[in-house]
């Protein structure tokens, strides 16, 4: 029953957002397949000046109901409908070679190497940062407000910048796009992992001093365990800010692998159906991605009797 309760919001949601989603294909769609009805030979009520204003189409759609089925199968949609982006993905998921150039999968990849690069070079670098904010208070004067101040930054106006410095002293492929996921990814870690070393109470390190031990010792001891929620917490938004970065870190190189530069393809030659199917793939790859760490989570947190078994 409770798992019922949990996924009747979930189906709930996925379903009203489908709905939304069909109604705005038909306004959206139909100058297009207007245009294309007429050239096929289909009659279409001509519009008058005030019809033109209607940039969305929706009373040239109510006038023309013969074109709303139309505006679901457009070869070039503006929207396209989510049979269409459903279509777009199974065919380049399952029907390609994985080796292919026109496949997801290879796509996926080239994108997921260079997430997972930057996000354990993110997550190392912010854990560091997080223990020597804990225990120095010098880097928590100076290091903690420069890492808050660098997420100011639009990482659309930094990314090409990484890309060219790196390029010009030879660096190029899979880690600058990493140095940009990992910039992104490491501070939601120095921020969760600081509230997490922070979390232990008064009395327990009244009680590590009390029996003499060392700072590496209450690190080990008390600060790390207690801070482990926190650092799955971070992680879980770094993964996806990683993913991110990613995506990013492909866009203004015109790379030719990835799902950044599928995107740029889509829009370059004018295919929302390749764009729309790459923007699914990488939201899908990014809660599979969530997913693991969730498990990840629930099994470390189980076994250091943080949860019920």
């Amino acid at each position: 029953m409770a798992k019922g309760g949990n996924i009747l919001p979930v189906v709930t949601v996925v379903a009203a957002i489908l709905v939304i989603w069909c109604l705005a294909v038909i306004p959206m769609n139909a100058h297009l397949t207007a245009d294309q009805a007429q050239r096929d030979g289909m009659t279409i009520t001509p519009e008058s000046a005030a019809d033109r204003q209607d940039y969305l189409g929706l009373t040239l759609a109510l006038k023309n109901p013969a074109i709303i089925p139309l505006t679901f199968v457009h070869n070039r949609p503006r929207l396209p409908s989510p049979h269409q982006v459903a279509d777009e993905m199974f065919r380049t998921v399952f029907g390609e070679n994985i080796t292919s150039r026109r496949s997801l999968i290879y796509h996926g990849w080239v994108t997921l190497s260079a997430t997972l690069l930057g996000f354990v070079i993110g997550t190392t670098l912010g854990i560091l940062l997080a223990i020597g904010i804990v225990h120095n208070r010098t880097m928590d004067k100076s290091v903690m407000p420069w890492a808050i101040v660098s997420q100011t930054i639009p990482i659309l106006a930094l990314a090409p910048m990484i890309i060219v410095i790196l390029g010009s002293i030879g660096i190029q492929g899979l880690l600058p796009k990493s140095v940009i996921s990992a910039y992104l990814s490491f501070f939601p870690v120095v921020v969760g992992m600081v509230k997490g070393l922070r979390s232990p109470g008064a009395m327990q390190l009244d009680l590590l001093r009390t029996y003499h031990a060392s700072d590496p010792q209450g690190l080990w001891k008390l600060r790390l365990p207690a801070s482990i929620p926190y650092l799955f917490a971070s992680l879980k938004i770094g993964i996806s800010a990683a993913l991110v970065g990613a995506i990013v870190g492909e866009l203004p190189t015109g790379a030719k692998a990835g799902f950044g530069a599928r995107m740029l393809v889509g829009d370059q030659y004018g295919q929302p159906l390749v764009t729309w199917a790459a923007l699914f793939a990488a939201a899908i790859t990014a809660a599979g991605l969530l997913a693991i760490l969730s498990l990840l989570e629930r099994r470390t947190l189980r076994h250091m009797g943080m949860v019920a078994s």
